[in-house]
């Protein structure tokens, strides 16, 4: 549930809210102590990977992690990075709001690591890639890469703009925790960590972050359940209040959350976040071997799986808490993104630490999520937008370009937060539309791994076809927002609220909801057109399955027209039979694993072309040179 923003410009109900905080509990200096002692850790860990091993001597190693990395490590910090501070104050709010059917998402997890692990994995591998989108050159032409690399970074900023934002928002509203100071603070030190050590230093702060995250929700869920004297509780006022609506096989893909929108729509809008985003792919193809590689997938399986169950805990403990008197509707707090930092100033306030802890917690997630955007915004401009038009840089030269890029990409991500606080609506609507490129993008690398007969023509025409219909559905969404008989937000109560309490008084009517998009186009509900209640309510899940869909199922259409049986595609750029056989022979040694998927290739290594020296046979070479191959440890 991306976190609903505000406004800062509303001084009214930002002093409210600090009064409602006053009478919780509020910030002591051992709170800040924690928070900066994160802060601390985090950059140590980018010095120690700057110099640690000789250093960042190559682009390779200084984006790629040498291509070294173990499957742990990797796992976690995969788990780290899904899990931005939205994650942790928005999805314990999304469940107090709508009840535990979000937890379907576990199985959809499940289901998108599978894809990822089985399907786009083994060929992204094989190839020896660092930018996703050198894929779509290779399979397709340098347009179609350009496409890609270009919708990549744009949407990348501004997601990166509103996470660093609205989270520090959420806390400074609350807990009056210095809102610039946060933004600058986390900002600066992710910079410095990215630049320093690169891939592996982003690695390693998200494990050490993951650990923060954890101990965080867990300060929560144990605080909650003594105060509510057992787990028993919680789980009997949550099913008093509607809050355990596991199942609800409604089919109507109008619903916002159902066990089918969320296991096909979820699957489709994760798997282009897992299965062909750079942030993510760029992880876990720096693992040592293929078999490394799936296994961090399938254990990071387990780390979403336990954040759900800690998210949804937190949920249920705060509708428990409160669920007689809801501090959203008694107008304590003026976003549900800011239930969470009330509930842990609430329950915390006796443990000096504790709620520094938290928003400690809150600021790994925002960490972990920037730190893996700027590394994956470097490699990807990198490798698409510089090796392939200046092919005589040297690897050293690369390496500083890369920390530069680094640099001047965090630089851009702590400018959108700044935009964010003057710009949240439309940035808001801004980023959902991006969030539609995810789909298209899906389509495109399902066309080129699965169907051997889409040509260049066939995807570019699916990918712009898929890229409207979902403009044209996200868009007409934003304008006219789907009906609460959609989205079925359950009961809220206010009745056993004590009245003399600060949360209730007169002046308190004051919110500091960021003005939407609907507000900015000034439309009433009564203008609402015939597709305003169908196709725009579609459940925003669908977004992503639609683009992909009709991408990949026009790019098939046209490609058949325009010759596409007729081309011979090399099999090594797609998924054969081999990469899904392969799973079966654990019993081989390692390093054959990666000689045996590339014996059958039928190419030279000129048929590479001789500007990008990764894609030569460093696999291949296993045998004769151990140690290094073109710069890259193996």
């Amino acid at each position: 549930a991306a976190p609903a923003s505000r406004d800062k410009h509303n001084p009214s109900a930002a002093s409210a809210c600090a009064a409602a905080a006053m009478s919780i509990g509020h910030f002591t200096v051992w709170d800040y102590v924690v928070f900066g002692a994160m802060l601390l850790v985090s950059a140590v860990i980018g010095v120690y990977y700057a110099f640690a091993g000789g250093g960042q001597q190559t682009s390779k190693d200084f984006l790629m992690g040498g291509r070294s990395m173990s499957a742990l490590p990797v796992a976690l910090s995969l788990t780290a990075s899904f899990m931005s501070a939205v994650t942790v104050l928005g999805t314990p709010a999304e469940i107090y709001r709508y009840g535990a059917i979000f937890c379907i998402f576990a199985i959809t997890y499940f289901l998108v690591v599978v894809i990822s692990a089985e399907v786009f994995l083994p060929v992204f591998y094989r190839l020896g890639i660092t930018s996703t989108y050198e894929y779509l050159e290779l399979r397709f032409n340098k347009y179609l890469r350009l496409c890609g690399t270009i919708l990549f970074i744009i949407q990348t900023i501004l997601y990166t703009g509103i996470v660093i934002y609205a989270p520090a928002l959420a806390l400074n509203q609350v807990t009056g925790f210095d809102l610039w100071g946060a933004v600058v603070a986390t900002g600066i030190v992710c910079t410095f960590y990215c630049t320093l050590g690169g891939l592996k230093a982003v690695v390693w702060t998200d494990v050490f972050q993951v650990g923060i995250m954890v101990a965080g929700f867990s300060s929560v869920i144990i605080r909650a359940v003594v105060v509510q004297e057992g787990i028993g509780r919680i789980l009997n006022d949550s099913y008093h209040g509607g809050r355990l609506n596991f199942w609800d096989f409604n089919p109507n893909p109008l619903q916002r959350h159902t066990f089918w929108t969320i296991l096909i729509g979820g699957t489709f809008t994760w798997t282009g976040i897992y299965g062909v985003n750079q942030s993510q792919v760029q992880r876990y193809i720096a693992c040592k071997t293929r078999f490394q590689a799936k296994l961090s997938l399938y254990i990071n399986l387990l780390g979403l799986w336990a954040i759900l169950v800690c998210a949804m805990f937190c949920g249920l403990a705060m509708y428990s808490i409160y669920h007689d008197c809801d501090p959203w509707t008694a107008k304590r707090v003026s976003a549900l993104d800011q239930l969470m930092p009330y509930l842990v100033l609430d329950i915390l306030q006796d443990f000096p630490g504790v709620p520094g802890l938290f928003v400690a917690s809150a600021y790994s997630g925002t960490l972990s999520t920037v730190s893996s955007s700027i590394n994956a915004l470097a490699a990807v401009t990198v490798e698409d937008l510089i090796k392939p038009y200046f092919t005589s840089l040297s690897e050293k030269k690369l390496s500083w370009i890369s920390k530069g890029m680094s640099l001047f990409y965090g630089g851009v991500c702590i400018a959108m937060a700044a935009l964010a606080s003057l710009l949240g609506g439309l940035l808001q609507a801004a980023l959902s539309i991006f969030g539609m490129v995810g789909g298209p993008l899906l389509g495109l690398f399902s066309l080129g791994i699965l169907s051997p007969f889409a040509n260049p023509i066939g995807a570019f025409v699916g990918l712009i076809g898929g890229f409207i219909v979902s403009l044209w559905v996200g868009i007409g969404a934003q304008i006219y927002p789907p009906l609460p008989e959609r989205t079925m937000p359950l009961n809220l109560t206010t009745i056993g609220c004590d009245t003399g309490s600060p949360g209730t008084g007169g002046n308190w009517t004051t919110t500091t909801e960021m003005p939407t998009l609907t507000t900015l186009v000034h439309l009433q509900g009564t203008e609402r057109p015939v597709l305003a209640d169908y196709w725009y309510s579609l459940s925003y899940l669908y977004f992503s399955t639609v683009g992909t869909l009709v991408t990949i199922v026009l790019g098939m259409i046209v490609s058949l027209l325009t010759g596409g049986i007729k081309q011979n595609i090399d099999r090594k750029f797609l998924l054969t039979k081999e990469d899904l056989l392969s799973n079966f022979s654990f019993s081989k040694p390692k390093t054959n694993e990666k000689v045996e998927v590339l014996n059958w290739k039928p190419f030279t290594m000129a048929d590479e072309g001789t500007d990008n020296p990764v894609f030569n046979h460093i696999e291949m070479n296993i045998t004769e040179n151990k140690d290094k191959v073109n710069g890259a440890h193996v």
